[in-house]
């Protein structure tokens, strides 16, 4: 499963003694963000993130959830220009959180809001949106996106809901990206599951209509739609539009690269 702290190298709790000058300067690019190849999304995103990525699954019998696919390497963002710009509509929400996060307790029962310290964003000096005022009291920006942050956990965990149905129904299986390479060698993209559509549309009427109604069915299909995006993606690699060659149920021997 992707890491939830996929980015952050030192995340350590917000402060007004430890952080009291701290401000965070405006984001010029997304550098922080070519460190991988995939990025977690929540449901809520679906319909936004469909425009430009294959969403897909990632994880372990005990759990999965929905990542975009960014790149073909553990290490490529091809969503990223030459001066590290996001290169499409939609950034995911995992993204445009970062330097915040939540951190849970052991129990699960508390969360405190932490910030990345290692983020180059960061300075002492004054220049950006400061953390805290010089009583020590938050700013609207802090508070801003600790509102961001707690939503973008409660989604997070409405995600993981939907997903255990995924599960629960048995609709996921193990799929492969084959594509092209500059060079002429062929390879594929594995590790990631999609939804079966025989078992979706298998369904009992009675559990269609129920994912219907919370809305899973939408997202299911809005996740099977996304898949016509790994051609545009591939393309990418190629320089043209016949970068991709395929994508279906894990098989034939060629050249492997996981998505993690």
């Amino acid at each position: 499963m992707t890491n939830q702290l996929l980015y952050y190298e030192r995340a350590v709790p917000v402060s007004a003694q430890r952080h009291q000058d701290w401000s965070l300067t405006a984001r010029t690019d997304y550098e922080f963000a070519g460190r991988s190849n995939s990025v977690p999304l929540a449901a809520a995103e679906f319909a936004a993130a469909a425009v430009d990525y294959a969403i897909v699954f990632t994880g372990s019998d005990q759990a999965v959830q929905p990542v975009v696919i960014l790149g073909l390497k553990r290490d490529e963002n091809l969503y990223l220009d030459e001066k590290y710009k996001w290169n499409a509509s939609y950034i995911p929400a995992y993204v445009r959180r970062y330097p915040f996060v939540f951190s849970k307790s052991e129990d699960g029962g508390k969360f405190t809001l932490c910030i990345d310290e290692e983020y180059a964003g960061w300075n002492q000096e004054g220049p950006g949106k400061p953390l805290f005022d010089s009583k020590g009291e938050g700013t609207d920006f802090l508070n801003i996106m600790f509102r961001f942050v707690t939503n973008y956990q409660r989604q997070f965990d409405a995600t993981l809901a939907f997903c255990r149905k995924l599960k629960e129904l048995d609709l996921l299986k193990p799929m492969t990206a084959r594509f092209n390479l500059p060079s002429g060698e062929k390879a594929q993209l594995t590790g990631f599951m999609a939804i079966d559509r025989d078992k979706l549309k298998a369904l009992p009427g009675d559990t269609l209509a129920e994912l219907s109604k919370t809305g899973a069915l939408e997202l299911m299909y809005v996740h099977l739609q996304s898949m016509g995006n790994f051609a545009a993606m591939l393309a990418r690699v190629a320089g043209d539009e016949g970068g991709s060659d395929s994508w279906g149920e894990e098989g034939d021997n060629a050249p492997k690269k996981p998505l993690h």
